[in-house]
């Protein structure tokens, strides 16, 4: 089974931030890990997206 891909909106809404955002952390290289659609299109699988919020909570206790 090929891993499911969301497009920067629908990545942007399951991880609970506006696009512009996801797209911000992107270039920063602070967001999820991203795959090349093409030259201008990215997509996101779901689990990196997944891995990318545990490690946002595990960032978040560790500041406590």
């Amino acid at each position: 089974m090929s891993p499911r891909i969301l497009r920067t909106p629908e990545a942007a809404a399951y991880v609970g931030v506006s696009t512009s955002t996801l797209e911000k952390l992107r270039l920063t290289g602070q967001g999820p890990a991203f795959v090349r659609l093409g030259s201008r299109m990215v997509g996101y699988e779901v689990e990196s997206l997944d891995r990318w919020i545990e490690r946002q909570r595990e960032l978040t206790k560790d500041r406590r």
